[in-house]
């Protein structure tokens, strides 16, 4: 079984992906792990896929080494769709989960694969000491946000909308049950997802990430229909629970 599986949920990331996995490639390739590299695209239209074909000569979209791997989803389409396909798809002992824009940097996943001999989840968090944002104003909003979200659920998460985690295989399909109750949405599934971890007691690390501005292309999140979702998704799980 390969030691770590990284998942790339992708849509109009041509500009980033070719890199991206390069520089994963440049971080894991010093270590002693084996890893794979999955790319989940949702039919981008910008030509997301057929940029990674040709960078890495897949065959039937998969690298000769067996590395690079791609997935191109043509119906069920979302974020937290893509990933859950990724992960129940990824042959790795330990998943990870991360951005494609450059948000979230390659050089931190053999530092929290590692922390996972000592704990079940490992976040990388701009609200931990040495974290940050390069944008100032979405980092206080966020700060703002994961205060309402600690105090509305009683948890000690410093950032829940994160999206960039390590986790080891065997713990997170336990939940494997609540998974349909988990990923659906856009980011607000890893709201739903640390709640279900933390109230199973598992060990949770946050370690510090700064997050750049995005190198190429445009965010796909507008900020008030970001908030708009997740604030309605988290007074659902408040009220209803999961």
């Amino acid at each position: 079984m390969t030691d770590v599986s990284i998942i790339l949920p992708t849509y109009n990331e041509r500009d980033n992906i070719c890199d991206l996995i390069d520089a994963i490639d440049r971080e894991l390739s010093a270590t002693d792990l084996s890893y794979e590299v999955l790319i989940v695209d949702d039919s981008s239209p910008d030509g997301t896929a057929e940029a990674v074909r040709a960078r890495y000569g897949l065959i039937e979209d998969r690298s000769p080494d067996g590395r690079v791997i791609l997935y191109v989803r043509t119906t069920d389409k979302g974020l937290a769709k893509a990933i859950r396909y990724g992960l129940e798809y990824a042959g790795g002992r330990t998943l990870v989960v991360m951005d494609t824009d450059f948000n979230h940097d390659p050089a931190m996943i053999p530092q929290m694969v590692d922390f996972l001999r000592y704990y079940e989840l490992v976040i990388g968090s701009r609200f931990v000491m040495r974290g940050g944002m390069e944008d100032h104003t979405r980092y206080r909003m966020s700060l703002l946000y994961n205060v309402f979200i600690r105090s509305l659920f009683h948890t000690q998460i410093q950032d829940n909308l994160s999206g960039f985690f390590a986790v080891r295989r065997d713990n997170l399909f336990q939940l494997q049950s609540k998974f349909d109750r988990i990923f659906y949405g856009y980011g607000d599934y890893f709201i739903r997802l640390l709640l279900v971890a933390w109230r199973s007691d598992w060990k949770i690390l946050e370690v510090p990430v700064f997050y750049i501005l995005r190198r190429h292309g445009e965010s796909k999140t507008g900020f008030w229909k970001i908030f708009r979702d997740y604030t309605a998704a988290v007074i659902k799980l408040r009220i209803f629970g999961l």
